[in-house]
């Protein structure tokens, strides 16, 4: 476990401030007052070790359902970063297979004052330019599409009734990485857009997907579930699927399930059910399921209660992550947790989908979707891949 570390300068060159949901009034004048990173095998519970480093240093999220005010002058807040398999710890399920990047910590967080005046811009990296080598998947196709076959005789069986399946891919690169990550905060749709980094590792992120926000006093998330091609034809197939709704209203029920854990009793509803929205190539699906929260709750119960996000491990939860360890090659990595950005009356993080990662030598993918009953395997095979393609392309510029 590491605190108070500064950014990485070696590996990974230092960028400006580029957090996921960040203010946006003050992204010019943040400067980082103190960090921790945590890893699996440093032990304990990750939920409790945010809350407790955060309220050391400024900023109380002890009780989320008491209005605060945002300091602009004192502690902004913080960068928070948790991963799937610190995600299924807190939740009491199987963390799954190894980690690909095992230099990435499994919890950071990263806590932010306001400068006197503006940043300077970040210089740019060491020159030498940008080379990335071809991808390697940690299974081939038809591997995956086993796995699909094996989630579904597990529903088969009553075990589950849906499991989230994930491949991941690597490739070597040579340069300075962090350009790369930081233009996926410009693809479309990519609400959760930015970076974080750190001594050796960084995280870029293009998500879409709200795993969890505070909003005007509630509790709100917006799974994400259905994909197809962004034509007319897609969207009004992925409107007339059965499956694709289906899928999307367990996911719903679940993240229900979730907030009314943590929600005053009576509170929890959905806004808005199966809406049809664009992400780079793609319709996908998405719903708002808000609650308010109970008194007394804290970021610790929240991140306890909906991680890691429904909508990329099943129903129910707990099973389906035995699924996933049963299944997947490597771990999850950086992807399919949470980033985002916590302080005084601000909770806003996101589930990284569509999110890549480097080490000191390679970049990190990870795509997958839900697997149901009625899904296809090669169909999820190629989904997976569509959801992929953007954030390839876009590393490789």
């Amino acid at each position: 476990m590491s605190v108070n570390r500064p950014d990485g300068v070696e590996a990974l060159p230092k960028m400006g401030i580029d957090v996921p949901a960040a203010p946006p009034e003050c992204r010019g004048r943040l400067v980082e007052r103190a960090r921790l990173e945590w890893w699996l095998a440093d032990g304990g519970d990750p939920a409790a070790l945010a809350e407790d480093f955060l309220a050391a240093h400024g900023v109380a999220l002890s009780d989320l359902a008491r209005p605060a005010a945002h300091d602009p002058h004192g502690t902004c807040g913080a960068a928070l970063f948790l991963s799937a398999a610190a995600g299924a710890r807190a939740a009491g399920g199987p963390a799954g297979a190894p980690t690909p990047a095992p230099a990435l910590p499994d919890l950071v967080v990263v806590v932010y004052g306001h400068a006197d005046r503006p940043a300077p811009p970040a210089g740019p990296g060491p020159g030498g330019g940008w080379w990335l080598g071809p991808w390697r998947d940690s299974w081939t196709p038809a591997a995956h599409a086993e796995a699909v076959t094996a989630v579904r005789a597990a529903i088969g069986r009553g075990d589950v009734y849906q499991v989230n399946v994930v491949g991941h891919a690597a490739a070597a690169y040579a340069g300075d990485p962090l350009p790369a990550l930081a233009r996926l905060g410009a693809l479309p749709g990519a609400r959760y857009g930015g970076t974080l980094s750190g001594l050796g590792w960084a995280i870029g992120c293009a998500s879409p997907e709200t795993l969890v926000a505070v909003e005007h006093g509630r509790l709100v998330t917006r799974p994400i579930k259905g994909t197809r091609p962004a034509t007319p034809a897609g969207r009004r197939e992925l409107l007339a699927s059965a499956k694709e709704r289906a899928e999307h209203v367990m996911i719903v029920d679940l993240e229900r399930n979730d907030l009314a854990r943590v929600a005053r009793t009576g509170s929890v509803r959905v806004d808005e059910l199966f809406a049809v929205r664009r992400w780079c190539d793609l319709w996908q699906a998405e719903s708002t399921v808000s609650a308010a929260p109970a008194d007394g709750l804290g970021l610790a119960g929240l991140l306890r209660a909906v991680c890691p996000g429904g909508s990329v491990t099943g129903a129910p939860k707990l099973a389906a992550l035995d699924e996933i360890a049963a299944r997947e090659p490597v771990g999850r990595g950086a992807s399919m947790g949470a980033l985002g950005w916590v302080g005084a009356g601000r909770v806003d993080l996101g589930l990284t989908i569509r999110t890549a990662a480097a080490d000191a030598e390679r970049l990190h993918l990870w795509a997958g979707g839900g697997i149901t009953w009625g899904s296809d395997p090669a169909a999820e095979v190629a989904e997976a891949a569509a959801k992929a393609a953007p954030i390839r392309a876009l590393l490789a510029a």
